[in-house]
């Protein structure tokens, strides 16, 4: 029998609007304010034990909680379906935040070949430094991707739209292997957003966003989120000492079996944001809050202008080809179906018939667009991943990751499509000497 009292679950905007935050109780302002502090008075020492001890919730030091980040969080969370998570300084923060509860010397991730170069290099070379490894594998080999975990794996890594080709990840395929092989599954939902996909509805343990892109949206402000959640069990094996074998810096406490679904969280904010500190400035999350409320609306913008102007692109004989997922001559098309239903994203490339040269004209003669290594804003952006994001790649990972020399990479924002197409238009033009 249904419990008819329950309460009925609010929709995506309205949790958009109003998930993690309530008025002021002595001012009555509706927003949340920003607590710019870096300390919290102690009510006494009694209570200051407690905090310290894990025994109560509560704030310490800015480093470690603070009420503004804790709203962000919290609203991220229920969109995402979440039991918790942690607002970190940048999204390439939060890839770490993600890993360090899992990770020891010698151990690896096995991570996609389709993702942001940047990521490429923080998982081929920086993590080295922590002892560290990455295996990369092209995840549509779902055999190549089981075959890669091995006794020392400790987590699998994909996007949910690659950066930046705009590839569709199976992320349900990739979690029944992440499930047999004993391993939480991360997924980077930075550029779908809950609005388009909810990787932990398919699968997914943890999820990280770059609140830089579009959760934020208008590019003011850099910040990463580590969402878990809450339903991997941590002391199954031994593979994940840190939430199941008892803590010497809290008296033994084993985080597992004390906090459960909140386990990796505490961890997170305990040990992780303690010692690594990569802590979300306030003013940075208040920003990030003030722009999900707009979230769902924004994404609708984008998604219809993104079909709007790779439809356009395809049927221009200047172009080779585009892999915007929504397209049905693309491969992740049945894929995005699935896995994006609402619409493919807003990031995407296309590759110019006229190679590198006409890629570095077209960029130079746009005039709506903004040449700039960011992507979700509210403005439609472009970039030559080959020479700027992937640059430090070999050619053959250029290549496996979308990058190519003749590919160019756009965010399209949410300016009418007309004008968007129209620049496009004049800057072909200007670069290639032919008129479409």
């Amino acid at each position: 029998m249904s419990d008819t009292n329950a309460p009925r679950p609010q929709g995506f905007d309205t949790l958009a609007v109003h998930a993690g935050a309530s008025p002021d109780p002595v001012t009555g302002a509706i927003n949340p304010p920003i607590y710019q502090t870096t300390a919290y008075q102690f009510k006494d020492a009694d209570h200051a034990a407690r905090l310290f001890g894990l025994e109560e919730v509560g704030y310490i030091y800015s480093r470690l909680t603070n009420p503004t980040v804790a709203a962000l969080v919290s609203r991220v969370a229920a969109l995402e379906g979440a039991a918790g998570g942690i607002g970190c300084s940048s999204g390439h923060a939060a890839q770490i935040m993600a890993l360090f509860p899992l990770m020891s010397p010698g151990k690896n991730v096995v991570a996609s070949t389709r993702l942001y170069g940047g990521t490429i290099t923080q998982f081929s070379q920086t993590i080295k430094r922590f002892g560290w490894s990455a295996k990369f594998v092209d995840t549509d080999d779902l055999g190549a991707v089981a075959r890669a975990v091995d006794k020392n794996t400790r987590a699998i890594f994909a996007e949910t739209i690659a950066n930046p080709g705009g590839y569709i990840t199976d992320i349900p395929a990739l979690a029944k292997i992440a499930a047999r092989k004993g391993v939480p599954l991360i997924i980077d939902n930075t550029t779908a957003t809950p609005y388009l996909c909810k990787p932990m509805e398919l699968g997914a343990t943890i999820v990280v966003h770059s609140a830089t892109k579009y959760l934020t949206g208008n590019g003011s402000v850099t910040g990463g989120i580590v969402l878990d959640s809450g339903k991997f069990d941590w002391s199954a094996s031994d593979k994940f000492p840190s939430l199941s074998q008892p803590e010497p810096a809290y008296h033994g406490l084993t985080f597992h079996p004390a906090l459960g679904a909140m386990a990796y969280t505490f961890h997170s904010i305990a040990i992780g944001l303690r010692d690594l500190g990569m802590t979300m400035n306030p003013q940075g999350a208040h920003y990030t809050l003030m722009g999900i409320e707009t979230l769902g609306l924004r994404m609708e913008r984008h998604v219809a202008n993104a079909k709007k102007v790779a439809e356009w692109l395809e049927a221009d004989p200047r172009i080779d080809f585009v892999t915007w997922a929504g397209l049905k001559s693309s491969p992740s098309n049945k894929r995005a179906k699935k896995i994006v239903p609402k619409g493919a994203g807003a990031l995407f490339t296309f590759a110019l018939k006229d190679g590198y040269d006409a890629c570095v004209g077209m960029i130079k003669n746009l005039q709506l667009f903004r040449h700039v290594a960011n992507l979700g804003d509210t403005r439609s952006l472009v970039i030559h991943p080959a020479s700027t994001t992937h640059r430090q790649l070999s050619d053959e990972q250029k290549i496996k990751a979308g990058a190519a020399p003749n590919v160019v990479r756009v965010s399209i924002g949410i300016e009418d499509a007309e004008d968007i197409i129209a620049d496009l238009d004049q800057a072909l033009t200007a670069a290639t000497g032919k008129t479409r």
